[in-house]
């Protein structure tokens, strides 16, 4: 991902990308975007992988994208939708094209915060919860990053994936069945 960023910024700093500068979240240049939200991105590129490796891969591509995509973003308040969308558009182009089942890895992306409590019961948890979630299906995985961990509302997150609201109201719901099932959970009740 080093490499986008980086060469963006030099493009950006030199002046050969495009410039904007109004409304409180413009971002006047690629490599100043990049830098404010990569944090954020990350995240969601880690919340629809197994493998810290590949979200990164994954990352980057989506920001190549919307790199060679800035000069027709209007709307900079949309450059997190646009990157959520390129993330997903390109995740499920590689659960198409990949021939060969994934696993779930023992490392499982946290994020940083400070936690509250016993951290190691709250790491217990979390690593159960994610490695639940891991178990299952791409399309129901990555409904409930985005309603759960992103926070979107259940129209933000039919509009990020193409699909009706009623589509997203069932499939979470499954989702949650499953997880409600899922007997490494069962204690946490």
């Amino acid at each position: 991902m080093v490499s986008v960023c980086t060469s963006a910024s030099k493009a950006a700093t030199r002046g050969t990308g495009p410039t904007r500068a109004t409304g409180p979240f413009a971002y006047p240049s690629f490599a100043s975007y990049v830098l404010a939200r990569q944090p954020v991105l990350l995240r969601t590129a880690r919340s629809l992988t197994a493998n810290p490796s590949d979200a990164e891969d994954l990352l980057q591509t989506a920001l190549t994208k919307t790199y060679v995509a800035w000069d027709r973003i209007e709307d900079h308040r949309a450059l997190d939708g646009y990157v959520r969308r390129a993330l997903l558009n390109t995740r499920t182009s590689q659960w198409r094209k990949r021939k060969v089942d994934e696993f779930a890895c023992d490392e499982l992306p946290e994020p940083d915060v400070l936690p509250t409590g016993d951290p190691a019961e709250q790491q217990v948890l979390r690593d159960a919860m994610w490695r639940a979630i891991m178990k299952l299906p791409d399309r129901q995985r990555a409904m409930v990053v985005l309603r759960y961990y992103e926070d979107l509302s259940e129209a933000q997150t039919a509009e990020v994936l193409g699909v009706s609201i009623g589509t997203v109201k069932s499939a979470v719901s499954r989702a949650l069945g499953k997880l409600r099932d899922d007997p490494e959970l069962t204690p946490v009740r």
